[in-house]
């Protein structure tokens, strides 16, 4: 039978209806493809503020005929935290200290009428020595046994026993302290034995906002680590509420307890920026260490016994202004009327000083020292420090209306009080 030409037509024609179908269909599919590519990228950029398409949170995925998946950044196994700690926390040490304090006895026992009457059984049971026991921290500064820690963890120390993160224990020696820094330095017997070192960075390059991990022994609990940030640096001790010392201070909101004194404050890297030495008592996340550059610089002479040298010329002062003169002289009940100028008051002047022998009087304003203008204690107190023990000073004292030149030689702090 013959075909017919029309039926090869009619179905030429369907053939190529069918294959033109099947094309668009297939570049239909492949346009959406492309378009979930385009939409899962778009999503993937706005995710982050600058990212790669090859990184790990933006990865094209195989079962999704190549479109882009977000994915959720890996996280490192190991903190910044635990890298520091792990790097300088076998060099921090337990100190425990014992000491033997005397106690006479009640002057009661002692009276002869009392002791008629009742006798010796209340005066043999009063012990005339007791021991005083205290905790504190430190670190290993060198393979020799040197170790840094706080003047007031070791200070009157009859007995010191310093133990290793490891378990190790040693007695140790106090070779020298400095209360005025609260720093004082340590030494123990290695016998020969391997010492983990702490190593030591540069506490003049911290800013404000660093991580800061402190490191100790908090209430007897060994190998405390918190973290924080560095709040202040070059806080003054007066301006910290510790005036007693005479340093300034990085102030840290990480934990620091009673047993953490010594203890190292850490940067990021691991590395002793400060030691933990106060807190202050009527405010939470307040902390000060001493920087470490101060501990390097009075550690070799601490290591050897010697002296730190401390001079002062012996004046207790306030800032003064005109507004705070003219408010003090107008007030009926004043005990005194002082010039209204800006200065630095003399409060009092302690006896047998430097400052006493000068001829410096209460209510004199020091307003000038070596030709400088000094509005602050502190700036008064760096100028001394800077001139040195046994160094003339020149002081101008604004004293009523008269201005009086005075010359101070400085002293050692504590050599007369």
């Amino acid at each position: 039978m013959k075909s017919s030409p029309i039926f090869f037509r009619q179905l030429k024609i369907s053939l190529t209806a069918f294959l033109c179908g099947v094309f668009l269909c297939l570049s239909s599919v492949n346009l959406d493809a492309q378009a979930e590519t385009l939409s899962a990228t778009r999503l993937c950029l706005q995710g982050a503020d600058s990212i790669s398409l090859n990184s790990p949170s933006c990865t094209p995925d195989a079962g999704s005929g190549g479109v882009l998946i977000a994915q959720q950044p890996k996280l490192e196994a190991q903190s910044f935290v635990a890298s520091a700690v792990t790097r300088t926390g076998p060099s921090v040490v337990r100190i425990d200290t014992e000491t033997v304090v005397t106690r006479h006895n009640n002057p009661l026992f002692e009276d002869p009428l009392f002791r008629d009457f009742f006798g010796d059984q209340f005066n043999s049971r009063i012990p005339l020595e007791q021991r005083v026991s205290g905790q504190g921290s430190g670190f290993i500064v060198d393979e020799s046994g040197i170790i840094l820690t706080n003047a007031h963890v070791v200070k009157l120390a009859d007995q010191v026993t310093v133990t290793l993160k490891d378990g190790r224990s040693f007695d140790g020696e106090v070779q020298g302290t400095d209360e005025v820094t609260d720093l004082a330095v340590v030494k123990i017997n290695t016998l020969g034995a391997k010492l983990p070192v702490a190593p030591l960075g540069d506490s003049s390059e911290i800013q404000v906002g660093d991580w800061a991990i402190a490191v100790g022994n908090p209430v007897g609990l060994n190998n405390t680590v918190t973290l924080g940030i560095i709040s202040t640096i070059g806080r003054s001790a007066a301006k910290a509420g510790i005036p007693d010392k005479r340093l300034d201070f990085i102030q840290t909101d990480a934990a620091i307890n009673p047993g953490n004194s010594g203890g190292p404050l850490l940067n990021a890297a691991g590395e002793v920026i400060g030691i933990n030495t106060a807190i202050r008592a009527d405010a939470l996340g307040i902390g000060f260490a001493i920087p470490i550059n101060k501990a390097k610089e009075l550690e070799p002479i601490l290591a050897t016994g010697e002296l730190v040298p401390h001079p002062y010329i012996g004046v207790q002062m306030v800032s003064l202004t005109p507004r705070i003169a003219k408010d003090n002289n107008q007030d009926i009940n004043s005990p005194f009327v002082i010039p209204e100028v800006e200065g630095l008051l003399v409060v009092k002047v302690l006896p047998n000083t430097p400052a006493e022998r000068s001829g410096i009087r209460r209510t004199d304003i020091i307003t000038e020292a070596n030709g400088q203008r000094v509005t602050e204690g502190e700036q008064l107190q760096e100028i001394v420090e800077a001139i040195g023990i046994n160094k003339p000073i020149q002081l101008t004292v604004q004293r009523g209306e008269k201005v009086v030149n005075l010359t101070v030689i400085t002293d050692q702090l504590g050599s007369n009080t």
